[in-house]
């Protein structure tokens, strides 16, 4: 038995390796787990209901959760085995963003997993002509029914419907229809076919030792095309998925389902390293100074070169030491870490491999269903600082490349998006005249057949000394610093780049106090004369591992983070660096004054 659409995924689960813990979760402290059986009768009962709401094949469906949960795939299987078209939501999207999805897909119904989810879009019903239905998935007071309540054993004639319904759904089919807010314009609905995310899953079985055997943990939002194909990846070979409480809780959901696999974000690699870093200062002078010793060591690590014989007999000691405690804060057999959406400072990635936890970066778009490239796990695949290898069935190429190799990074393959929703001249601008879909990001080859991304060909800008710089690579630098928290780099037109930084105020407080300044509230502290020193000591002392021209010259601190409620960062936590430019754009012109 083989898989052509989404929905065949738990048959072919059933028929090769059944598994009584395929799905599990836990809510308000209670456990439920789901066999391989369980999840297909689950997904009937669903199909049965949306046909009893009286919704029919090619109408759009919503689902809008905060957390990941096995009624999410429920859902969404449920949806597409009957012709339904799955609009996930992002559940930090704003208001006015929401609103346009509604209205240009026409959505006919949402479920929503949260109080405050259901209310939003309860709220936007009337300006949504087309949306009948807003159904939460969990009981909620002064609100009937749920989508718990309405789940019931599907009549024969209601399985027979189902069963005409599935077969006449062919792999290029439209499954799902994925806003991207993107970092300026209006969403885009990216169209991806059962085909397009079919090929993914199976380019990138073969790259992933993920098996029956193996237990998952899934921490991230199913609204994004990452997480929801490495789930159906999961599917597909029969490994348990578990999902987690929520980010908050998630070391101690580590160390409850103790995971062989997870998927992160760089981000969330970054708050674990703080978390390890802050119960690290715990312990006594001695130990701290073997975790630093440690810290230090990891970040050398290489996983493509043979080490000195004294580097491995310095990094057993250290992963006794220190290393396999956070081993064990992981749970204590991850094998393998795969993180997406965006780029991975390079020396997390060699400090966590150290430790024992590989750490494998890929890159993708939604338009692309998402897999593009993607570092192995054997010896000899992977490279940090690069996102790895293409994938099986996916042609890359680079398009116009500068004296350094670098140029438009353009793809071709089974998992390039059928087009926009609704939007066709937005969907040939993105392709070639010759079929190749172009991604917008530059990249180049390096070490022969590993692709490094430089950035956005958007972002990048030209100097007033006419140096063209991608501020991705300069970011990067930036943030090695342990003092910054975000950056954006600019320049356009200026004699060299600056930068726009907001300090990690944690550690900022810290050096304030060993250096006997007085500490007030963030947005006095940017503007104190001796952080201003300090950080242009920092700066200094970053600059030297950049070329002459991509220096920093000039920076602005500033107080407020930047996020997704702001309208300063997309769902996937890009930067919109138009709108945080012009909300500064005065103090920006007085650097130059």
């Amino acid at each position: 038995m083989d898989y052509r659409r989404l929905f065949d995924l738990f048959g072919y689960q059933e028929a090769r390796f059944s598994n009584e813990t395929a799905l599990a979760y836990k809510r308000q402290g209670q456990s439920m787990v789901f066999s391989t059986r369980d999840c297909q009768h689950k997904i009937n009962q669903v199909s049965a209901f949306l046909l009893r709401m009286g919704l029919r094949r090619g109408e759009r469906v919503a689902i809008m959760a905060k957390h990941g949960s096995p009624f999410w795939n429920f859902l969404d299987f449920g949806m597409q085995q009957i012709g339904l078209i799955v609009v996930p939501l992002h559940a930090t999207s704003g208001v006015e963003e929401l609103r346009f999805i509604l209205q240009d897909a026409a959505i006919r119904a949402c479920f929503t997993d949260t109080e405050e989810l259901y209310a939003t879009i309860h709220n936007l019903q009337t300006e949504s002509p087309d949306l009948e239905w807003v159904v939460p998935f969990y009981p909620l007071a002064g609100v009937n029914p749920c989508l718990l309540d309405l789940l019931a054993e599907p009549s024969s004639e209601e399985l027979e419907t189902i069963k005409i319904l599935r077969e006449s759904v062919v792999e290029n089919d439209l499954a799902t229809i994925i806003y991207t807010s993107g970092t300026t314009g209006r969403p885009k609905g990216v169209m991806l076919s059962h085909q397009n995310i079919i090929s993914n899953i199976k380019s990138t079985i073969a790259l992933l030792p993920v098996n029956c055997d193996k237990k998952t943990l899934s921490f991230l939002p199913l609204s994004h095309i990452f997480e929801r194909m490495v789930i159906y990846t999961y599917v597909a070979v029969g490994a348990s998925v578990t999902y987690a409480e929520g980010q908050e809780q998630l070391l101690s959901n580590l160390r409850e389902v103790r995971p062989h696999y997870i998927t992160a974000v760089p981000l969330i690699i970054e708050r674990l390293v703080e978390q390890i870093m802050a119960n690290s200062k715990k312990g006594s002078f001695l130990r701290k100074r073997i975790i630093k010793w440690a810290i230090e060591l990891g970040k050398n690590y290489y996983d493509s070169k043979r080490q000195p014989l004294a580097y491995w007999l310095r990094l057993s000691l250290a992963r006794i030491l220190v290393f396999n405690r956070w081993r064990k804060m992981f749970g204590g057999r991850v094998e393998g870490i795969v993180v997406g959406a965006a780029a991975l400072n390079p020396v997390l990635g060699r400090l966590f491999s150290a430790a024992g936890l590989k750490v494998r970066e890929g890159y993708g778009l939604t338009e692309t269903s998402p897999v593009i490239a993607f570092n192995r796990f054997e010896p000899g695949g992977s490279r940090f600082g690069t996102v790895g290898m293409p994938i099986p069935g996916v042609e890359v190429r680079i398009v116009n490349p500068d004296e350094e190799g670098a140029g438009e990074v353009q793809v071709k393959g089974p998992n390039v998006m059928l087009g926009y929703y609704q939007q066709p001249e937005a969907s040939r601008e993105v392709m070639t005249e010759d079929g190749w879909f172009r991604t917008g990001d530059v990249g180049m080859w390096v070490h022969k057949r590993f692709l490094k991304l430089k950035g956005r060909q958007d972002d990048m800008f030209k100097t007033g000394a006419g140096k063209f710089i991608a501020p991705e690579a300069v970011e990067k630098q930036l943030l090695h610093s342990e003092y910054i928290s975000q950056c954006l780099v600019a320049g356009a037109s200026r004699p060299a780049p600056y930068a726009l930084i907001v300090p990690r105020f944690d550690k900022l407080e810290e050096w304030c106090k060993a250096q006997k300044v007085h500490w007030t509230a963030p947005q006095f502290m940017v503007l104190n004369p001796r952080v201003q020193r300090f950080f242009e000591q920092e700066l200094a002392r970053l600059n030297q591992d950049l070329p002459p021209y991509q220096q920093v010259q000039q920076f602005l601190l500033l107080h407020e983070p930047w996020t997704e409620h702001s309208g300063e960062m997309t769902a996937t936590m890009k930067l919109r660096r138009k709108r945080i430019l012009e909300t500064h754009v005065k103090a920006i012109n007085e650097l130059y004054s």
